[in-house]
């Protein structure tokens, strides 16, 4: 092999090894993996509709101090819709906090003044599902019910009357219920 050739052989080396690491990296929302393949998989995500989901999470983290499930779960979703293609215009995801969820959408001094110091280990994964487009909302009566000052509520996360009102108006425009 000549010199140029063994040079073009490395820079298309390079350039595939650099995909191959952009396109890991071009998931909507980091460190979270996607749905496997299935080789022969039937029923697939059509990147052609709009995929209008809602999450209804409404339970306290059965495992305590780690990241929400449903949050993973939210995280899981989105990134397999932009694995197989579904453009993040075709991509119209909810997510609404009440009852034994609700504060988890505070601020961390405000959530560790409530959990004996504990920082809220679920605000990174917050910050990375509104970045990637995630439509965050919390019951505003299960805010007053647990006493949750609006100004101690995380920016990426709106503030509704109640998630009866939310879920339902989302149901009215076309979105599908995802409730545990």
């Amino acid at each position: 092999m000549t010199r140029s050739a063994a040079g073009v052989v490395a820079v298309v080396a390079l350039l595939l090894g650099s995909a191959s690491v952009a396109g890991a990296q071009a998931l909507p929302v980091p460190g979270v993996e996607p749905a496997r393949d299935v080789p022969g998989a039937h029923e697939m995500p059509d990147p052609t509709i709009v995929h209008k989901v809602v999450f209804d999470m409404a339970t306290a983290n059965p495992k305590g101090a780690d990241v929400h499930p449903m949050l993973q779960a939210v995280a899981r979703y989105v990134n397999t819709l932009a694995k197989t293609g579904v453009p993040a215009s075709n991509r119209k995801i909810a997510l609404v906090f009440h009852q034994g969820s609700t504060d988890y959408i505070m601020k961390n001094d405000a959530y560790k003044a409530r959990h004996e110091g504990q920082d809220n280990p679920n605000l990174p994964m917050i910050q990375a599902l509104k970045k990637a487009g995630v439509d965050l909302r919390v019951c505003g009566q299960a805010a007053l019910g647990r006493k949750i000052d609006p100004k101690d509520i995380q920016p990426e996360i709106q503030l509704d009357l109640w998630a009866l009102t939310t879920i339902i108006a989302l149901q009215q425009q076309g979105y599908v219920l995802v409730a545990p």
